[in-house]
């Protein structure tokens, strides 16, 4: 290298020269350079299978909670937006279906990588005819329904979670019904809807009460 080139040449230097001064001026620049060879880091090794896949995934993994979706008579369509994500290589997007189930991993975009998970979608779904497209900025992911028929939504979990709501609300006696109401809500408000729910629930008592007081007092 260029360090071991300029030794060779001081070195040579130094078996010519005559004059004190410019000897000691060459042993000087010897020994700095006799060190700096010294404290070289060793040859960058070429990296393994391993550290070429981890340089390919770049840096830390983002999980993507944020989508949107519809459907026509034979597909699923999920949007996820990502920027710039059509200057990826496309091998870097990848998508693996299962029939109730697909994972997405864009890698090294913009130095992160992005997954998403969908686990026990509402129907069947074909493995074979499933499929992903890239855009401008978003993923479009394109999952076959094995049978041409509307979904109401995306997940079993979904679709439990709509009947357990449906099921709270749905009852014979209204009263019962707004109870229901005001019991999440209660549970669900902050500090400032419970105290608006809890004064609303004591006048509501008290005209109860007066309400059931004989007439002549």
């Amino acid at each position: 290298n260029q360090l071991q080139k300029d030794l060779e040449e001081v070195k040579e230097l130094l078996t010519k020269t005559t004059r004190k001064r410019l000897h000691d001026v060459l042993t000087t620049e010897k020994h700095k350079l006799e060190l700096e060879i010294k404290n070289q880091p060793p040859p960058k090794l070429k990296a393994d299978a391993g550290e070429e896949e981890k340089s390919l995934l770049g840096g830390y993994t983002v999980k993507i909670n944020n989508y949107g979706w519809d459907q026509s008579d034979k597909f699923i369509k999920i949007y996820i937006s990502l920027n710039g994500v059509q200057k990826l290589p496309p091998e870097n997007v990848q998508v693996n279906f299962t029939e109730r189930s697909f994972d997405l991993l864009v890698k090294n975009l913009n130095g992160k990588n992005y997954t998403m998970t969908f686990n026990n979608l509402l129907k069947p779904i074909s493995m074979e005819g499933s499929s992903r497209k890239i855009k401008t900025d978003t993923v479009l992911v394109m999952c076959r329904k094995k049978r041409d028929e509307k979904w109401d939504c995306l997940t079993q979990v979904e679709k439990e979670s709509k009947e357990k709501e449906k099921a709270a609300y749905d009852t014979s006696d209204p009263s019962e019904g707004l109870m229901s109401l005001l019991k999440k809500m209660y549970a669900e408000g902050d500090d400032e809807m419970k105290r608006t729910i809890n004064k609303a629930w004591v006048e509501s008592r008290e005209k109860q009460s007066k309400g059931d007081l004989p007439m002549d007092l």
